[in-house]
């Protein structure tokens, strides 16, 4: 099974495809990862991209397309995928269309307030990058973290101003794609308010699992 995760960031993406890998035994693509991999691996698409993003610019459509279809194409994908940050834009989407159809696409659905709650109330251990929330899961000691004793702290991209700046770019660009998919019939909307255990079992709900 070939799926596609959207949502703005804050959704729950990301711990969403954590539980759908254990419980389809398929792999999570994202196109962070996929930068990191070919960067790494100093490919001539990845010393490109490394040239890119170094420069502060954004990796163009044909780059970004080009290393998503040789992800898609390695052996761990050929029973199908979870693909997460990609396609951002309805080009990119035409494209994916042509070398890999998505067979599903789960529209994770929260408001833009929702959004805000969640991210400008995360805090991370600056030192291994453990996740906490002031609301939903605060370390034991304020500012320290529970695992290695690292100092808690605010990113920059998850103060307020920069969440909603985030949220404009997605609603601009990448929300189209929810019409897109919608027209084809493949698009499912799974509502990502609730707590993780909840969001999955409408997950599962959505794919008839």
């Amino acid at each position: 099974m070939k799926l596609l995760f959207l949502g703005p960031p804050g959704a729950g993406k990301g711990t969403l495809a954590v539980k759908a890998v254990e419980l389809l035994k398929l792999p999570h693509i994202s196109t962070g990862a996929i930068f990191r991999s070919a960067i790494a691996g100093k490919s001539p698409l990845g010393l490109k991209v490394k040239g890119i993003i170094d420069s502060g610019q954004l990796v163009d459509d044909e780059t970004t397309i080009e290393l998503v279809k040789e992800r898609l194409a390695l052996e761990d994908a050929k029973k199908g995928f979870i693909l997460d940050g990609f396609p951002r834009t309805i080009p990119q989407a035409k494209a994916l269309a042509e070398f890999s159809p998505i067979d599903r696409v789960i529209n994770f659905d929260i408001p833009d307030s929702g959004v805000v709650e969640r991210l400008s109330g995360r805090r991370v251990c600056r030192n291994c990058g453990l996740n906490y929330h002031i609301v939903f899961s605060k370390p034991k000691k304020e500012g320290i973290c529970d695992a290695c004793g690292g100092e808690v702290y605010v990113r920059d991209d998850d103060r307020e101003e920069a969440i909603r700046k985030r949220l404009r770019v997605y609603r601009d660009q990448t929300a189209p794609l929810i019409g897109f998919y919608r027209e084809q019939g493949i698009l499912v909307d799974v509502d990502a308010r609730p707590p993780v255990e909840e969001v999955v079992e409408n997950f599962k709900k959505a794919l008839g699992l």
